[in-house]
């Protein structure tokens, strides 16, 4: 099922699209479902059981058209962990634009980026020139943690699945070349996590590993590839990134991005305010967001 956080009025609610409707599940239920994606998250299968029951019965809803759409788990329990050069042509492409690293690396290059970071579908990511101009857009499928689990073997991993996302790794390339190969600052300013529109769930999820994803800016395509190609798969990720870590039911993991990223083009196109990009994946959907010019 397709799981959103939403807001009408003034009320944030979690809600389950019923084709172009949105189901208020909190009330559908008369209470007994959780009124937030965090909460249904960590109350597990059989809350996420209860919640098909509601929408498959639930009276008429609320058109998506006539509701606000959040990210799907609007302030993440922890940072948002990232996988970087997850495609070996996106790896490629950067080749002597970034550093010393010349050969693919045999273990997941994990960095995260702040909660602050993430904001929902129509939402403007900012482009600060104070800072920089260097602003540029990666498309990601992102992955929902469903259950907690440390030192997960990879023939165990997708047990511990909740959904799936689609995620825009936003990153300002000068400052994160700034810092050598530590991530941190370069990608974690405000609004740079875009992410949505919603959590398609595991048990209706098509192979994780055959979805095309592309991103457009203004409406010319820059990347267009498929989740085929990644070097690690989410067996191996998650097991690297439980190895000793307890994963927690919310965190949010983003798997990498293909190539055609703006700053490995020749010449570098950067984003600019007033640009428009659509992150689609197959099978989730599409998330629009536009950039703009911020002075504090």
């Amino acid at each position: 099922m397709k799981l959103v956080t939403y807001e009408e009025g003034t009320d944030q609610k979690l809600g389950a699209v019923v084709g172009d409707e949105v189901i208020d599940l909190a009330a559908a239920s008369g209470g007994t479902l959780p009124a937030t994606m965090l909460g249904l998250i960590t109350e597990g299968e059989e809350a996420l059981q209860r919640a098909r029951e509601v929408a498959a019965v639930a009276p008429r809803g609320v058109s998506l058209g006539a509701v606000r759409l959040l990210a799907p788990i609007p302030q993440p329990p922890r940072n948002v962990m990232c996988v970087g050069w997850n495609y070996l042509e996106h790896f490629e492409e950067g080749q002597g634009r970034r550093g010393q690293v010349d050969e693919m690396p045999e273990y997941p290059t994990f960095f995260t980026k702040l909660p602050t970071t993430v904001i929902g579908p129509q939402e403007g990511v900012r482009l600060d020139a104070r800072i920089s101009t260097k602003l540029d857009y990666e498309v990601e499928l992102a992955l929902i943690i469903g259950r907690s689990g440390h030192d997960i073997p990879q023939e165990q991993a997708m047990e511990h699945v909740f959904g799936y996302t689609i995620a825009n790794d936003v990153s300002v390339r000068d400052v994160q070349r700034r810092h050598g190969q530590q991530w941190f600052r370069g990608k974690s300013m405000d609004t740079h996590c875009p992410m949505g529109p919603w959590i398609v769930t595991a048990d209706e999820a098509p192979d994780p590993h055959a979805l095309r994803l592309s991103c457009t800016v203004n409406g010319e395509m820059k990347q267009d590839s498929s989740t085929r190609y990644m070097v690690f798969q989410i067996p191996r990720l998650i097991q690297e990134i439980s190895l000793g870590t307890t994963l927690v039911p919310g965190d949010v993991v983003l798997t990498g991005t293909p190539p055609g990223v703006g700053f490995a083009r020749t010449p570098p196109e950067y984003l600019q305010a007033g640009d428009v990009m659509e992150l689609s994946v197959e099978h989730i959907g599409t998330l629009t967001n536009p950039v703009i010019a911020y002075t504090g």
